[in-house]
Parts: C-alpha cells; sequence; structure tokens
C-alpha cells in the first residue's frame, strides 16, 4: 500500500531488523540494562519445540564457562576441585536479553533481577 501525500510514511520509525547467528553471541560480554557489565556469554541452552529449535536461555559468566570445562574436567582427580570456583554464574532468560544491536547485545532487566546459578 502506498499512503497517500497525506498520511505520514511510518516505515521510518520501524525498527530494522538483522539475523543473527546465535554462535556470535558467545564469548560476547554483556551489560544490564544500567550499563553494568554482567559477565561473557558462555553458554546456550536450546529446546525443541515442534520442528523448530529454540533458544530458551544463555548462562553467563566465569562460573558458566568452568561449567563446561569441569563436566571433563571434574572427572580428572587433579581437576576435580575447580567445580567450587563455578559459582559465579547467571542465567538468563531469551526475553530478557536486547539485541537490538547484536554486536553489543545487553540485558533488558538490572543485574540483580537475574537468577544466580
Amino acid at each position: 500500500m502506498i499512503p497517500a501525500e497525506s498520511e505520514p510514511l511510518i516505515l521510518a520509525a520501524m525498527p530494522v531488523l538483522r539475523e543473527t547467528h546465535v554462535e556470535d553471541l558467545l564469548g560476547r560480554r554483556l551489560r544490564d540494562v544500567n550499563g553494568v557489565p554482567v559477565g561473557r556469554i558462555e553458554e546456550l541452552v536450546a529446546e525443541i519445540r515442534g520442528t523448530d529449535v529454540v533458544v530458551v536461555e544463555l548462562h553467563l559468566g566465569p562460573g558458566a564457562f568452568l561449567e563446561r570445562v569441569t563436566d571433563f574436567a571434574g572427572r580428572i582427580p587433579p581437576l576435580g576441585p575447580l567445580r567450587r570456583f563455578a559459582s559465579e554464574r547467571y542465567r538468563v532468560a531469551w526475553h530478557q536479553l536486547d539485541l537490538t544491536d547484536p554486536d553489543r547485545p545487553r540485558l533488558s532487566v538490572g543485574k540483580h533481577e537475574l537468577d544466580h546459578i
């Protein structure tokens, strides 16, 4: 539909959608809505819903990184104590993520509102 000359063109106010590959988010630093650093995106959690694979949450922080490492390293006795350093990690629901600028992802909530896992 072409707007009449008297009608405003609303397209200029619409956000520009950009395709983002979730693997590009891994390792990105994430800040909360107030600009406070929360941690790096270390893990993506997805579920199968019908024929789709849907990202439902992210895990952040050094603990999330160590979570992956210690799953393997915990089986090696000298590296087992690494698990105690895995305490600083956060769970971010997908809807709490602001991808307006995928190169600088942000949270739509404050750090204090995140689930500590």
